[in-house]
């Protein structure tokens, strides 16, 4: 793509095109916009450009939630099934030789400074706790070899998937935290209740995993002290 600049100001008109091609996987038709970008000095070297814009409704796969637990990890087990969750979630990889490596470093960063944190070794953090949402093994092994393969964990004898997982954070403020107006009454030592690290395996978005972890959150920092 080829930038031009100008000392004066570049107007831009959209056009809007009937135009339809045939979209991918798509349930509804594309947009075509053309976008002419013209210069007082160079109007006799005009290029459109044509821009496609399109939503896509990505497949959903409806879960089974008799079994889903929505609760703190209770083991360090759990907590590096999570931290893999994370780093799957996070990061976007491009298969390359050593990748699996990386991704296992990756993974290990994580659950050791998670480990960190929930055992009150971090400074600035009084209290941390990790919140994730679990299948047993059983009940999603057809969804996704990936996710069952990275993310599982055994509890009491029997294996099970981290599917979603947040940290939920009691602390003054949260490392590159933007300072802000705090509720009237709270003093400058009052620990406020964060949410952080809070993903869903792309699997299974759009089955209330989110929301699920998010009230199950709001339960726990009450217990702590915090009103949302």
């Amino acid at each position: 793509m080829t930038v031009l600049t100008s000392s004066s100001p570049l107007p831009i008109s959209l056009n809007r095109s009937t135009a339809t091609p045939t979209p991918l996987n798509c349930k509804s038709q594309p947009t075509i916009i053309s976008v002419t970008y013209q210069s007082h000095r160079l109007r006799s070297h005009l290029r459109p450009i044509t821009v496609a814009s399109q939503l896509c409704a990505n497949e959903t796969i409806k879960m089974d939630k008799s079994t889903l637990s929505v609760a703190e990890a209770t083991s360090e087990d759990e907590l590096r099934a999570a931290a893999c969750l994370r780093v799957r979630t996070f990061y976007d990889f491009r298969e390359s030789f050593g990748i699996e490596d990386h991704k296992r470093y990756l993974a290990e960063r994580e659950f050791e400074a998670l480990k960190e944190r929930v055992a009150g070794m971090r400074v600035g953090f009084r209290r941390v706790c990790c919140i994730n949402a679990t299948l047993p093994l059983s009940q999603i092994s057809s969804i996704s070899d990936d996710l069952c393969t990275t993310c599982k964990f055994s509890d009491d004898g029997e294996d099970h998937v981290v599917i979603g997982t947040l940290d939920l954070n009691q602390c003054l403020r949260l490392p590159d935290e933007i300072t802000g107006m705090k509720p009237k009454g709270i003093g400058a030592d009052f620990a406020r209740a964060y949410l952080s690290n809070v993903c869903v395996a792309k699997e299974l978005h759009r089955n209330g995993l989110g929301h699920a972890l998010i009230a199950k959150s709001k339960m726990i920092a009450e217990d702590w002290g915090n009103n949302f």
